[in-house]
C-alpha cells in the first residue's frame, strides 16, 4: 500500500485529491490549520508545518511514499485589501518556509519520498505572449506569485542539489462545487441562483472583459497524482489551454438557469481590490506527452457542474 500526504487537505484541492488517492488504496494523512487525520488511525495530534521539528517527525515517522504540498496563503480578485506586510509575512511562511521544511524533511528523513508543489501561473505576471509554458521567462509581479516563484526555485535546488524528487505543477485557474463564495467564478453561479429565486435582483461583478484559463479541480489533482508517477521528477503546465471571459462564465451559467444576464449584471471596477492578470493561457503539451494526461471536463461542463451542486445544496 502507498502512502501520501496531504499537505492542505482542507482546502479544494486537497479534498478531490484525497478521494482520488482513497479510491486507488492509498493510506493518507492529511494536514491542514485545524485539522491532522489518518486514513488508518483516525484524528491525529495537530502538526504545524511551521514548526520545522514537527514536520520532521512526521516524516520520520510516516515514510510517505508522496507528499503533496498544496497548503498556500492566497487571496482572489475581489476579495477583502490585506495590508501589504501582514501578506507577505504570511506568503512566505505558508509558500516558502514550510516548503523548505518539507524539502529538508524529504533529505535527511524521508528520503525516497516523492514531493508535488503546487505552483501558479502567477509566476508569470502579465507576460507577453498570450500562451504560456514551461520555458516562459518567470516575473511575478503580486505577492502570491512572487512567493509561488520562490517555492518553485527552491524545488529546483533541492532536485539539483541534494537530489530530492521535487516535482512542480505550474496551476492555472480551477473551479469546483468547493470554491469559496469570495471567487468569482462562484461568486457568479451564487449570485444567478439567488436571482433566479427572487432573492436578490442583480449581481455585480469587477469587469467582464478579464479573460481565465479555466479548469475542474478533480482533473487537475489527477494531474498531480500522474506526475508523481514520473521517475523522474520536473516541472509541468497544468492548464485547459482554452481562454473565456468571465463574461463568458456569466452568460453560461445564466442561461443555464434560463435568465438573460444584461437585466442583472452590472459591472463595478472599483469592487476588484487588485488588478486581474493578462495572457495567462497555459500550454500543458508537455505534461500530455509525458503522462498522457488531459483534462476531461469542458468549460459548459464545469459550469453545469458548478450550478447544479449549487443548487442541490439550497
Amino acid at each position: 500500500m502507498k502512502k501520501a500526504l496531504i499537505v492542505g487537505c482542507e482546502g479544494q484541492d486537497g479534498f478531490y485529491l484525497k478521494k482520488n488517492l482513497e479510491s486507488r488504496g492509498y493510506e493518507i494523512i492529511g494536514v491542514d490549520k485545524n485539522v491532522t487525520f489518518s486514513s488508518t488511525k483516525g484524528d491525529m495530534a495537530l502538526i504545524d508545518i511551521l514548526k520545522e521539528d514537527q514536520v520532521f517527525k512526521l516524516l520520520s515517522d510516516f515514510q510517505p511514499d508522496e507528499i503533496y504540498f498544496l497548503a498556500a496563503f492566497h487571496q482572489s480578485s475581489e476579495d477583502v485589501k490585506v495590508d501589504d506586510f501582514f501578506v507577505f509575512k504570511k506568503s512566505i511562511d505558508v509558500n516558502i518556509n514550510a516548503l523548505m521544511f518539507f524539502l529538508e524533511g524529504i533529505r535527511a528523513k524521508s528520503k525516497h519520498s516523492k514531493l508535488f508543489y503546487a505552483a501558479s501561473s502567477h509566476i508569470f505576471g502579465n507576460p507577453d505572449k498570450e500562451e504560456q509554458d514551461e520555458n516562459t521567462p518567470v516575473k511575478p509581479n503580486c505577492i502570491y506569485g512572487i512567493t509561488k516563484a520562490a517555492g518553485l526555485n527552491i524545488c529546483r535546488y533541492y532536485r539539483n542539489n541534494h537530489s530530492v524528487n521535487a516535482s512542480v505543477g505550474i496551476l492555472y485557474n480551477h473551479e469546483s462545487p468547493l470554491r469559496k463564495s469570495i471567487f468569482v467564478s462562484k461568486k457568479i453561479v451564487e449570485g444567478a441562483i439567488a436571482i433566479r429565486n427572487k432573492s436578490d435582483n442583480k449581481l455585480v461583478v469587477g469587469d467582464l472583459s478579464a479573460t481565465i484559463d479555466w479548469g475542474y479541480a478533480p482533473d487537475y489533482v489527477e494531474a498531480m497524482h500522474t506526475i508523481l508517477q514520473l521517475s523522474e521528477a520536473d516541472e509541468f503546465i497544468i492548464s485547459s489551454g482554452v481562454l473565456h471571459t468571465v463574461k463568458d462564465f456569466v452568460s453560461g451559467v445564466f442561461d443555464y438557469l434560463d435568465l438573460d444576464w444584461e437585466k442583472y449584471v452590472i459591472e463595478n471596477s472599483n469592487i476588484l481590490t487588485k488588478k486581474n492578470k493578462k495572457n495567462l493561457k497555459g500550454n500543458s503539451t508537455k505534461l500530455q506527452m509525458a503522462t498522457g494526461w488531459e483534462p476531461k471536463i469542458s468549460f459548459d461542463e464545469l459550469i453545469k457542474i458548478m450550478v447544479d451542486s449549487c443548487m442541490q445544496q439550497l
